[in-house]
C-alpha cells in the first residue's frame, strides 16, 4: 500500500514534502492548526508590513530543515535510525507549540509561565491524544537518551535547540524573506551540509567556519535591525501595557469585554504550577490566538477607562511610543520627558508609567556561557568557534550589547 505524501508548497524553500503518517496525524492537531492565528514576529508588520508569517509556516519551515539535516548525516554514514529520525522531525515540528499570542508579551502579563515548559505539557498531552507517538521525540526535546541502544540523545536535541539549531536557521531565513531585510539570510544548506557528529555531540567540519559565522553575524544584524528595531520595541512594550492594564482593572472587578478564551487568563492569576495541578488552564490556553486580543483591544478603545482606551488607540491607529535607545544613561531624559507628559496630558503620578518608562534590552548573538559551537579541524582535532584563529566569533560576535531606552508618548 503506497503512502500518501504530503505536500506543501513554502514560499522560502520551494515544494517541501512530509512523507510521514505520523507527521501529519500532528499537523492535522487542533493545538498545531491554531499556530495558524499566531504571527510569528507578533506586531513588526507595523514597521515591516510583509511580516505577517505565522508559527505554523515556520514550524514546518523547522521540520523540512531537520530532514535535509538528517538526510546529510546519513549520507555521511552516521547512523540513525528511521524511529528516530522520524522522533527528531516531530520535535522540530512542536519545538513552539506552546507560544501564545504575542508570546512575549503575553507571559510577561496574563500567562505567568514560560512558553517552553507549555511547549513541553503540551507534548505530554499531545502524546496521550495521539496513543503515545511523541515519546521519543519529548525524550530530544528535553535532551534525554532518545535510544534504548544509545544511538541518539545530543546532537539530535542540538538540532532542535542549541545556537546553530534549525529553529534558528529557518526564522532567520523566513523573517528575512517576510521583512525584506536581506541581512537576515544565510547559507543554510551550506551549513547543513557541513554538519557532523562525534562522541554523539553535533559539530560543523572546519571548511564551514565562513558560513556559521555568517549565520551569527546575520542573528546580530537582524536583532537590531528587525526584533530590537526601536519602533518594534515600542509597539511591543505597548501591547503589554494594555495587557497589564486590563489585568489591573479585571483583578479590580471591572467588567471588561474579552472572547471566552482571553477573560478565562484576565481575571485569573495562574502559575506553573496551576497548569500543572490543573489541565483545563492548559485546554484554555490552546484557545487563544491573535484574534482573542486584537479584537479585544479594537473594544477597548471606548473602554471608560481612560487609560486603556488611550493605549488601544494608540495601537490600533499606529500611534505608538516614541523611543530613545541609547548606550549611555538616559535618566536625565526620563525625569524631563516624565514632566513634559504629565504636563501636557494631565497624567496622575500613580499612572505616568503607562506613558513613560525606561528599560534595558540586550542583543547576545552567541553566548559563550551556553553549549558552544564546535568546529571539526581538518587535522582531527576539535575546537570551540571562539579559538578559531582570527575567527570573529572570539573577536567581536561573542560580545552581548546593552542598550538603554525610554518610551514616551508624544
Amino acid at each position: 500500500m503506497s503512502i500518501k505524501v504530503k505536500i506543501v508548497n513554502d514560499p522560502v524553500y520551494g515544494f517541501i514534502r512530509f512523507p510521514e503518517a505520523e507527521l501529519m496525524r500532528v499537523i492535522d492537531h487542533p493545538w498545531f492548526q491554531r499556530l495558524r492565528n499566531i504571527k510569528q514576529m507578533g506586531l513588526a508588520h507595523l514597521v515591516y508590513p510583509g511580516a505577517v508569517h505565522t508559527r505554523l509556516a515556520h514550524s514546518l519551515g523547522a521540520c523540512h530543515l531537520m530532514g535535509k539535516a538528517l538526510d546529510e548525516l546519513k549520507a555521511k554514514n552516521i547512523t540513525t535510525d528511521k524511529e528516530e529520525c522520524l522522533a527528531a522531525r516531530l520535535a522540530a515540528l512542536l519545538h513552539d507549540i506552546g507560544h501564545g499570542p504575542f508570546s512575549h508579551s503575553l507571559e510577561h502579563t496574563l500567562v505567568g509561565v514560560h512558553h517552553e515548559t507549555l511547549s513541553r505539557m503540551m507534548m505530554h498531552r499531545m502524546d496521550k491524544d495521539l496513543g503515545g507517538l511523541l515519546g521519543k521525540a519529548i525524550n530530544i526535546f528535553d535532551n534525554a537518551d532518545s535510544s534504548p541502544l544509545g544511538a541518539g540523545g545530543k546532537y539530535l536535541h542540538q538540532l532542535v535547540s542549541s545556537q546553530l539549531d534549525v529553529d534558528r536557521m529557518d526564522y532567520l531565513n523566513r523573517d528575512s524573506f517576510y521583512t525584506g531585510v536581506s541581512e537576515g539570510v544565510i547559507g543554510y544548506d551550506r551549513i547543513l551540509q557541513m554538519l557532523t557528529v562525534r562522541d554523539n555531540e553535533l559539530m560543523v567540519e572546519e571548511k564551514g567556519v565562513y558560513s556559521v559565522e555568517k549565520f551569527i553575524i546575520a542573528r546580530r544584524l537582524m536583532y537590531w535591525q528587525v526584533y530590537l528595531h526601536k519602533t518594534v520595541l515600542g509597539a511591543e512594550m505597548l501591547l503589554i501595557n494594555i495587557l497589564k492594564r486590563a489585568k489591573e482593572l479585571a483583578m479590580d472587578g471591572q467588567e471588561l469585554f474579552a472572547s471566552p478564551a482571553l477573560k478565562y487568563f484576565l481575571y485569573k492569576n495562574l502559575t506553573q504550577k496551576d497548569f500543572e495541578e490543573n489541565p483545563a488552564h492548559l485546554d484554555e490556553f490552546c484557545k487563544l490566538d491573535d484574534n482573542d486580543v486584537m479584537v479585544s483591544i479594537k473594544v477597548w478603545q471606548t473602554h471608560d477607562d481612560k487609560i486603556l482606551s488611550r493605549l488601544c488607540q494608540m495601537l490600533i491607529l499606529r500611534k505608538l511610543y516614541k523611543v530613545l535607545l541609547s548606550s549611555e544613561s538616559l535618566a536625565s531624559i526620563l525625569v524631563s520627558k516624565k514632566e513634559q507628559v504629565r504636563k501636557d496630558f494631565g497624567i496622575a503620578e500613580k499612572d505616568i508609567h503607562y506613558f513613560v518608562f525606561e528599560g534595558i534590552t540586550s542583543n547576545s548573538t552567541y553566548n559563550i556561557n551556553d553549549e558552544l559551537i564546535k568546529i571539526e579541524t581538518k587535522s582531527g582535532q576539535v575546537k570551540n568557534i571562539t579559538e578559531i584563529e582570527d575567527s570573529l566569533v572570539n573577536q567581536t560576535l561573542a560580545r552581548a550589547v546593552h542598550k538603554n531606552y525610554i518610551c514616551y508618548v508624544q
